[in-house]
């Protein structure tokens, strides 16, 4: 029986170590960690290598349960994956498990609480982009392609795909730029 600790930062300029610390006095005796939002699990292949690795009787640790996920469905999901193979989810603040019956409960009120905060969040955020644009300082998002690039590639007669693996991009990308004319 094993206890792993997950800690997860939405950003790369956010630092994990008080995760780490919190997790070793824990017991963890590994820890994986990842910097990537925790809005879905896409993109979260520490996570995944855990739950793939977990046996009867391992325990998932996460300092907070928005660690884990700030979604309910996506929460849930990945405590009902944990109890498939036996295992069991600890979050440490507030402190609840889903070893017992309580747990179970807790968990999913907690993970209602997460997804709400996250919508609070992208409320917040999009009345402060309101503001700026009527205070004329919002500027928009970085450009992350040349869109320029992706109509001469797509005027030379390349498609979606190779227009996405020439520039490093996704196709979702590509589709936008040639929706936006």
């Amino acid at each position: 029986m094993a206890k792993f600790g997950y800690a997860r930062v939405s950003t790369l300029e956010q630092d994990l170590e008080i995760q780490h610390e919190r997790l070793k006095k824990e017991g963890c005796t590994l820890i994986r960690s990842e910097k990537v939002s925790g809005g879905s699990r896409d993109h979260r292949t520490e996570l995944a290598t855990i739950l793939e690795f977990l046996r009867p009787g391992d325990e998932l640790v996460v300092t907070r349960l928005d660690r884990l996920g700030r979604d309910t469905r996506d929460v849930l999901n990945i405590i009902h994956e944990c109890e498939q193979k036996t295992a069991f989810v600890t979050v440490l603040d507030p402190y609840v498990s889903t070893k017992g019956e309580m747990g179970q409960i807790v968990m999913t009120v907690l993970g209602m609480v997460a997804q709400m905060e996250r919508r609070f969040i992208k409320e917040r955020q999009r009345e402060g982009i309101e503001r700026a644009k009527q205070q004329g300082k919002y500027k928009g998002g970085k450009r992350r392609i040349d869109r320029e690039a992706v109509w001469r590639m797509k005027n030379d007669g390349l498609g979606p795909s190779a227009i996405a693996r020439e520039l490093g991009c996704s196709r979702m990308q590509v589709y936008r730029v040639l929706g936006e004319a």
